[in-house]
């Protein structure tokens, strides 16, 4: 090879990688995967913070009974692709590597790599490494920083890089609840939504749920819903009492952060609001929790107090404008590491 041939390799060698991450999924829908990972989910101490000598022993009697429960759940979104929250994720990846081939010309790679689950960080770090990346941004596709979604992922980095000779140099880009691209691309799905089905007398914006101590202890969720539901009816110029912001997904007998989905869809009905919409922000996919328990579980709590019309806006997922926003994400983070 010629010294000319070489230096070629070396300059489209890639140099960045964009380790691109969520929740996760069981690897099929069956009570065995759901077992494997839900102990894998619920041994993580940033989901359940209990003492471990305590919560262990719960967390058996669970296993022996949760598992079934939810691999009937996901019988239900489960596609002849898989999961569904794996399948759009592959998507969302493949998606922003055109994206980053287009900008960068092959100095940038994107990785996929699943908190809980496969494929893993780890080999979503190792196929990095592999490429030859020794700077990785990691971007987890969560819009609002919890510690039980954004920190446990870097818990999880900071296991797998400290078994590696050589760590790369690492960002991470924590949250963009109000980034203004995110803002735009749901304001443009919910637009969207209208033009085609109409607008509701209620926009219902329901987030996963946290246990109400986590907020107390300083956990910024909360407030980062808050500041996005700010920004999206600032932007869809929404009158006060045609839209309401609500957790959902709780789990256990603790408080959890209020008000609850459930119980505000029984009382929207009763009051005599028979038609609603309802979006996930904090979901950058579908997933079980927007399919199964948004489409499915609620539209029938809301049904049966008496609601009418019930329509779900589906989550980013590989729309242009969402692809758009991540690709400004990168830009932003990676900005002087290509000089």
């Amino acid at each position: 090879m010629s010294k000319n041939s070489r230096h070629q390799n070396d300059i489209n060698k890639p140099v960045i990688g964009v380790l691109l991450t969520n929740l996760g999924t069981p690897d099929e829908a069956t009570p065995a995967a759901l077992r494997r990972y839900l102990r894998e989910f619920l041994s993580d101490p940033r989901i359940v913070e209990m003492p471990r000598w305590l919560w262990l022993p719960i967390l058996q009697v669970i296993l022996a009974i949760r598992p079934k429960r939810s691999a009937h759940a996901y019988q239900k979104v489960w596609t002849e692709q898989g999961s569904p929250l794996l399948t759009i994720s592959k998507q969302q990846s493949k998606v922003l590597q055109e994206r980053m081939q287009q900008l960068y010309e092959g100095k940038v790679i994107v990785a996929l790599g699943m908190r809980y689950g496969n494929p893993s960080l780890s080999a979503g770090l190792e196929s990095l490494q592999k490429a030859g990346a020794q700077r990785v941004l990691v971007l987890p596709l969560y819009p609002q920083y919890s510690a039980t979604t954004t920190a446990s992922t870097l818990d999880k980095i900071g296991d797998v890089l400290k078994k590696w000779r050589c760590v790369p140099a690492l960002r991470m880009v924590t949250d963009y609840h109000d980034d203004e691209a995110y803002i735009s691309a749901l304001s443009n799905s919910i637009q969207e939504h209208w033009r085609d089905h109409g607008q509701a007398e209620c926009l219902l914006f329901s987030f996963h749920g946290t246990p109400e101590a986590m907020r107390i202890a300083g956990d910024p969720y909360f407030d980062q819903c808050h500041r996005t539901v700010k920004k999206l009816v600032e932007r869809l110029q929404l009158p006060d009492k045609s839209w309401c912001l609500t957790f959902q997904s709780r789990f256990g007998r603790q408080q959890w952060l209020q008000p609850y989905t459930d119980k505000t869809l029984r009382e929207l009905a009763q009051s005599g609001i028979h038609n609603i919409d309802v979006i996930c922000p904090g979901f950058s996919a579908d997933c079980l929790e927007t399919l199964e328990e948004t489409v499915m579980q609620n539209r029938d709590i809301y049904f049966a107090a008496g609601g009418k019309g019930y329509h779900y806006i589906g989550a980013l997922n590989d729309r242009s404008d969402h692809v758009d926003m991540l690709a400004k994400l990168v830009a932003e983070n990676i900005a002087g590491w290509l000089n």
